[in-house]
C-alpha cells in the first residue's frame, strides 16, 4: 500500500467513525432537538457529491468513506425528519 493510500484510508476511517456516536445516540434517545435540519440536509448532499466525485476519479478511500458516511448522515437526517416533527408538536 502506498503512503498516499494509507493516509487516505486513515483520514477516511477517522472522519467516518466520528459519525457513529452521533448516529447511535440519536437512534437510542430519539432526541433530535440539537440537530440542524438545514445543516444535515446540506451535509448529506455534500457527502453524496463527494461519493460521486470519488467514483468518477476511482479514488477508493473517498468512495468507501463516503458510502459509510452517507449512510450514517442519511440515517441522522431521517431521524431528524421523523422524530423532529413529533418533538416539535409535543413541546410547549
Amino acid at each position: 500500500m502506498q503512503l498516499t493510500d494509507f493516509v487516505g484510508y486513515a483520514a477516511a476511517s477517522l472522519t467516518t467513525a466520528s459519525f457513529i456516536p452521533q448516529a447511535w445516540l440519536t437512534f437510542k434517545t430519539r432526541d433530535v432537538r440539537g440537530i440542524s435540519l438545514g445543516m444535515y440536509s446540506a451535509f448529506t448532499l455534500g457527502i453524496a457529491l463527494w461519493l460521486a466525485y470519488g467514483l468518477l476519479i476511482e479514488a477508493w478511500p473517498v468512495v468507501i468513506a463516503n458510502v459509510i458516511t452517507l449512510a450514517l448522515a442519511s440515517s441522522i437526517l431521517w431521524m431528524r425528519l421523523r422524530f423532529g416533527a413529533a418533538a416539535s408538536s409535543t413541546e410547549v
